[in-house]
């Protein structure tokens, strides 16, 4: 499938291991071709569902003068909403564990911006995933924070991991959208290539 994709050379521009994760499972050959230092601020006023795509345009923005003709870059990221607040990854294991106690007994959204990019051609769109979290204990937010890897994770929590099993009550919209990559949109959006 996407054998329109042949004729590019697919790059994906994340360190993430679960976006590389969540492509292959796309049957896209690709390389990871991920800088750092990239400035992910956005604007104050920016409404907060559209700070994901901001930020994956200004990543795509680092890369354009680097793009050959022949490649197609998917450039992507992932914010938690809870209310008008936007969430992103933690910068200690006792913010991870704050950001865990202000999720509990709410629902909050995973907003993903996913933009893709060529020489030729430019899109971007935005996934919103809601999830419902119940009760989280402090003691169970300290001990999934000791024992998993949520510092690499906005909201600092990975759904696919210990926490997704005893604090997700419900979601409504992509799984993988939450685990950081909506593949049913960006699937369609290559297809278009």
């Amino acid at each position: 499938m996407l054998d329109n994709l042949t004729k590019y050379h697919v790059l994906l521009a994340s360190k993430s291991p679960r976006r590389r994760e969540l492509l292959a499972q796309l049957r896209v050959p690709f390389n990871v071709a991920a800088i750092g230092g990239i400035d992910e601020s956005y604007p104050d006023n920016l409404p907060r569902l559209e700070v994901a795509a901001y930020i994956a345009n200004k990543k795509a923005d680092a890369y354009i003068s680097m793009l050959r003709s022949n490649e197609l870059i998917i450039t992507a990221d992932t914010v938690v909403v809870l209310g008008d607040r936007v969430i992103g990854k933690p910068k200690n294991t006792d913010e991870a564990v704050e950001m865990l106690l202000a999720l509990s007994d709410h629902t909050h959204q995973v907003v993903s911006g996913v933009c893709i990019m060529t020489q030729e051609r430019r899109i971007s769109f935005t996934a919103v995933t809601d999830v419902k979290f119940g009760h989280i204990s402090k003691e169970e937010a300290r001990y999934y924070v000791d024992n998993y890897l949520p510092m690499d994770k906005a909201g600092a929590y990975g759904i696919q991991e210990w926490i997704g099993c005893v604090a997700v009550e419900s979601i409504h919209g992509s799984f993988y959208n939450v685990m950081g990559l909506p593949v049913h949109q960006l699937y369609k959006e290559l297809s278009l290539f």
